[in-house]
């Protein structure tokens, strides 16, 4: 069953930013330490009116109580957090774990890859293989050798780590299939190969298993809401079946995933999205920003006098609870 820490206060003991974009945050809370398993995720809220945001669990200390987020700025909620948390302040709520905890099977020999962001989340992926006796090895792929994250913590838990950059600063040149591909020439014998990235980074590693026949499992991101199934908002199509990413996932066979509505889906909010963001810039800038709530007593008259730059910086969205 999810948690939910009573009193809505989860501190943040740790912030840590590998980029300009990318961030870490660790957080307080030991029921959830205990709970998480590899391949969950729960959802956050920053504040009492913030958005419902899904984040991978990345990892977990169950003697420290923490869980680990690493989360990218690339809209408007994830900036807030960029700017608004720091080590001492607190989520609002952080509900999870969500999610049907990865199988971590029999596998003798097994491939961890993840692009990007996804190097996070299949890092605890990595190490419960391990734990269970797995051979693994690591693929963890990034645009260049400034970007990279957690090397260190990779080679602790695998038993080979190829490193995959866009321009050859670090790694091999190229790819995470140029890796898998690596892989796959030296050992005959891979049980399965676990990806975590971008859709278009998972399914190139899909096709790249697809001609060996080895088990591909692929963790989906599509929209999200309330993560319990109810919304609909998550579903994704897995051969002939529709699926909802939040209670049957995230993780799914690769090979059956229709990866090409999955990247539509995450396309039709993007318009949506840019104006929050801009609003919420905007809004950064405003000396005196305008409440919805003020708008609302004014009469017609009083709204005719106010610059039309400012009414189209509101978001009518910014005072709904939960929202």
């Amino acid at each position: 069953m999810p948690l939910e820490k009573e009193g809505n206060r989860f501190e943040i003991l740790k912030r840590e930013d590998f980029s300009d974009v990318t961030y870490l945050l660790e957080v307080h809370h030991p029921m959830m330490a205990k709970a998480a398993r590899p391949g969950q995720f729960v959802i956050v809220m920053e504040h009492e009116h913030g958005e419902r945001i899904p984040l991978t669990i990345a990892d977990y200390d169950r003697d420290k109580g923490t869980i680990t987020l690493v989360v990218q700025a690339v809209g408007k909620t994830t900036r807030e957090m960029q700017q608004n948390c720091r080590e001492g302040t607190h989520l609002y709520a952080v509900v999870g774990p969500m999610g049907i905890p990865s199988h971590i099977g029999q596998a003798n020999k097994v491939v961890c890859v993840g692009g990007g962001l996804g190097v996070a989340p299949i890092y605890p992926q990595a190490r419960a293989y391990k734990e269970s006796g797995a051979y693994v090895i690591g693929v963890v792929g990034f645009r260049n050798k400034d970007l990279m994250f957690w090397e260190d913590k990779f080679r602790a838990c695998c038993d080979e780590l190829i490193v995959c950059t866009d321009d050859g600063s670090a790694g091999i040149k190229g790819l995470v299939t140029e890796g898998i591909k690596q892989a796959i020439a030296k050992h005959s014998d891979i049980d399965e190969v676990v990806a975590i990235g971008p859709p278009v980074m998972m399914r190139g590693c899909a096709e790249t298993t697809r001609p060996h026949k080895i088990k591909t499992l692929v963790s989906l991101n599509p929209i999200m809401v309330d993560g319990t199934g109810m919304c609909g908002g998550c579903r994704v199509k897995i051969g002939d079946q529709i699926k909802f990413a939040c209670v049957d996932g995230p993780d799914f066979d690769g090979h059956r995933v229709d990866f090409d509505d999955l990247m539509a889906r995450l396309k039709r909010y993007t318009p949506t999205e840019k104006t929050a963001l801009k609003r919420w810039e905007d809004g950064c800038r405003m000396k005196t920003p305008i409440s919805p709530a003020l708008i609302s007593s004014l009469t017609a008259a009083q709204l005719s006098q106010l610059d039309p730059s400012e009414l189209d910086q509101l978001d009518p969205y910014e005072e709904t609870k939960g929202g």
